[in-house]
């Protein structure tokens, strides 16, 4: 790799973090990685595997990994990755504003709509970009990471990305840049209200919107959600062939004709899910409150408005703290319609 070359670093490199700069890594790129202890020993004793839904089989030893549990990692990158979970963004940027070159490219690649901005707050005069990962990555093994979705990353417009474009793109991972980010991250949350119905039906994503109860789990929340943003006069970008108004619909179809019109609209490994049933599964706290929660604090808090998602936050709550998990879809679907 050549010295002059730009690095790039990974802050908060879990699933996606891996995934991606692993990709970066795999191409040639100059990457490292900071994370906790637990991936460091993985990585260092296993390496990466990173695979997609395509069938890409990329391998990296684990000496060709820089992987670090130490932030300082950081301190000589031209661009920075953040893959924190968004409880965490505050505290990366406090970490950050500490370490992160004047010059430094700071990007947001995280769940939910505010993190940039939090981002910014924290890390005063660097160039902080929004951004989004519309795939699902899971872990199938040690070190192993797996796209199961469709899709490329997005980010904000921005001339300082130049220097980093052709790595990107070298990866299979072309940014694909926008003038204004906020209605595909809205439009993206729209989607992502689907990772609390699947935490809570335990099954993996093709499963579970497989089954037409949990799809109208999900038409609720979307409907609600379009409403609350229709008020608002925020208007999601369309992200799939249909528009987003569109989706409540086709969601509450019979299996059947939900099949054909799916099937044409969203690649998917049978194996995906949810990073939140991941994290249900793992004892981790979940980012409801940045996905469900931001149509309820939209709405303003208790308003009935957002009535449905609140549900849906406060039953991935209570599966956080054991409560109940692996939810039937017409159980699901009745607690969701219910008054109280």
């Amino acid at each position: 790799m050549s010295a002059s070359q730009p690095k790039i670093s990974v802050f908060g490199a879990g699933s996606i973090g891996c995934y991606v700069g692993g990709r970066l890594a795999a191409a040639g790129a100059d990457v490292s990685f900071v994370g906790r202890e637990r991936l460091a020993t993985e990585i260092a004793k296993h390496g990466l595997l990173l695979t997609d839904y395509r069938g890409a089989d990329l391998r990296i030893s684990s000496g060709d990994v820089d992987y670090r549990t130490d932030p300082a990692g950081t301190a000589d990158a031209g661009l920075i990755l953040v893959t924190v979970k968004s409880g965490a963004t505050a505290e990366a940027g406090k970490t950050l504003a500490g370490l992160a070159r004047p010059d430094a490219v700071i990007v947001s690649f995280q769940n939910g709509v505010g993190n940039a901005e939090i981002l910014r707050e924290a890390v005063p005069g660097r160039n902080v970009l929004a951004g989004m990962v519309p795939f699902n990555v899971i872990r199938r093994g040690p070190g192993h990471f797996h796209q199961g979705t469709e899709g490329a990353l997005d980010v904000q417009k921005d001339e300082a990305l130049a220097p980093f474009l052709q790595a990107f793109g070298q990866a299979g991972l072309p940014l694909h840049q926008h003038a204004d980010l906020a209605p595909v991250q809205w439009a993206k949350l729209l989607l992502n209200l689907n990772n609390a119905v699947n935490a809570l039906s335990g099954q993996p994503l093709k499963a579970e919107l497989s089954q037409r109860d949990y799809r109208r789990c999900l038409a609720l929340a979307q409907q609600e959600a379009l409403d609350v943003l229709g008020d608002a006069v925020i208007r999601p970008a369309k992200l799939t062939p249909l528009p987003p108004s569109w989706l409540p619909f086709v969601l509450r179809l019979p299996d059947a004709l939900f099949r054909i019109i799916a099937g044409r609209m969203l690649a998917m490994d049978p194996l995906a899910r949810s990073s939140m049933l991941d994290d249900l599964d793992a004892g981790r706290a979940t980012e409801v409150d940045w996905l469900n929660g931001e149509i309820v604090r939209l709405a303003g808090s208790g308003s009935p408005a957002a009535r449905v998602n609140a549900r849906l936050v406060e039953l991935v709550h209570a599966a956080e703290q054991g409560g109940r998990r692996n939810w039937p879809g017409d159980a699901l679907l009745e607690r969701l319609q219910s008054p109280r």
